[in-house]
């Protein structure tokens, strides 16, 4: 427990844990909200879809994240969040609250947290050491996933008793208080001549001195960085596994927007919740569980694709499951292998890339690996209308099983190397083109 005598990473840590609280009765509310007031699947879908669509953005904040402060990304975006839901609550106080008013604050929303969890996940090689990166990330999943489970568990009496709309009220002081914390952090730039407030000074002074070239450079290197970023991470041995992964976010994204109606039909808001809770729950015991599996001595494509068959196995049984306590159980375990191998992937990105790409990494990766879940969420709700929710959601399950078995199958996936055998600069980062590899691949 020595890692909370970092200042930065306690307020780092327990700000996570604010406005994950935030985040998590939010994500329950606004789902049933949204079926509630417009009583189809079509519009669950449609609001997942909305809410995963601006994760692209990610791909194209990552270079101006290297570029200006931590701290001011994360308050303002914790702000900007909080008064964005105070939307809701007055609108209905005021009788004009519609599904499209809602579905029209959700991507907003969505926008300002595209922000947040790359910058902390990059923040970490910057306050911790390299021997405790795999401990904090395993303590940043187990309270992400922590507080979905408590969330979940009791979202679903939440709503019955104050309502969604009154969730919605509590959700923006959980991020007020969030901002609070983070606006306390004391981080250095990982590359300071480049913070932004530096950058508008040049724009000013090549303005006075009638000069475009320095704004010209600007947004080519931040165009250089752009791609290369996305070449690091699409020319090296583990696009297959990212490649994977978009199809399985996409196969969650209609899970998800089948899941309010899947419920109704079994139990109503008290089922969604606890389907929410189990969720969350397997996905925490997997990450709580990840340091102590010595999950780092496995090659890293055998491990996702044993991770997933099983979970593909659990996602379709749960759905078919005789008894409705079955179907929690089952639902729970295909999100268990998944919270452990997130904890791994995170500690190889950390290890294996220079520091002051980090956030264009994390950008890059959650855009690219995120960037099928607005169409599958939209799909899935579509499919809604045509097919029952059990069948949406068990082909769900077998596409990732089927994942699983073409890494287990492909030699490239299955000898990636262990994680305790990456080291800083595993991944060469050059700007010149063609110039990214992995040492894996000059056989270091």
């Amino acid at each position: 427990m020595d890692i909370f005598r970092n200042k930065n990473f306690c307020l780092l840590f327990f700000g996570r844990i604010l406005t994950n609280i935030g985040d998590s009765l939010y994500a329950v509310s606004a789902m049933w909200l949204i079926y509630d007031l417009g009583g189809s699947s079509f519009y669950t879908g449609l609001a997942g879809f909305l809410s995963i669509l601006p994760r692209i953005i990610q791909l194209l904040s990552g270079p101006i994240i290297d570029r200006i402060p931590i701290r001011g990304i994360l308050v303002y975006s914790q702000l900007i969040q909080a008064l964005l839901l105070l939307i809701v609550p007055i609108a209905s106080f005021f009788d004009v609250l519609t599904v499209g008013l809602v579905l029209t604050i959700t991507p907003i929303l969505s926008i300002c947290n595209t922000w947040v969890y790359p910058v902390q996940m990059s923040t970490l090689p910057k306050i911790l050491d390299a021997r405790q990166l795999t401990k904090g990330n395993s303590l940043f999943s187990v309270a992400y996933q922590g507080i979905d489970v408590a969330c979940n568990a009791i979202s679903g009496v939440l709503i019955i008793v104050i309502g969604a709309v009154s969730l919605y009220l509590w959700n923006a002081l959980g991020f007020f208080i969030g901002a609070m914390l983070f606006a306390q952090l004391r981080i250095n730039s990982a590359n300071p001549s480049v913070k932004l407030e530096e950058a508008k000074s040049e724009v000013v002074i090549n303005q006075v001195h009638g000069k475009s070239d320095k704004v010209k450079q600007l947004l080519a290197d931040y165009k250089n960085d752009l791609v290369s970023g996305i070449k690091l991470l699409t020319q090296t041995p583990l696009a297959k596994l990212l490649y994977g992964i978009i199809i399985i976010n996409a196969a969650g994204g209609a899970t998800f927007s089948v899941l309010p109606v899947f419920s109704d039909k079994l139990g109503g808001p008290d089922l969604y919740g606890l389907l929410l809770m189990v969720q969350a729950l397997g996905s925490v015991l997997g990450a709580a569980c990840a340091p102590f599996l010595k999950l780092e001595r496995i090659r890293l494509g055998l491990l996702y694709a044993v991770a997933f068959i099983v979970a593909g196995i659990a996602w379709s049984m749960s759905v078919y499951s005789p008894l409705t306590w079955l179907v929690i159980v089952f639902y729970g375990l295909a999100w268990f292998p998944g919270g452990a191998v997130n904890v791994i992937i995170n500690t190889v990105v950390q290890k294996g890339i220079p520091q002051q790409y980090m956030g264009l990494i994390f950008s890059a990766t959650m855009a690219l690996s995120g960037i099928a879940m607005p169409l599958g969420s939209l799909l899935g709700g579509m499919l809604g209308l045509w097919l029952d929710s059990y069948a949406v959601i068990s082909l769900c399950g077998l596409t990732v099983f089927l994942v699983g078995c073409y890494w287990l199958l492909d030699k490239t996936s299955r000898n990636l190397p262990k994680t305790e055998h990456i080291h800083e600069g595993f991944f060469y980062f050059r700007k010149e083109p063609g110039s990214i590899r992995s040492a894996n691949e000059l056989d270091i």
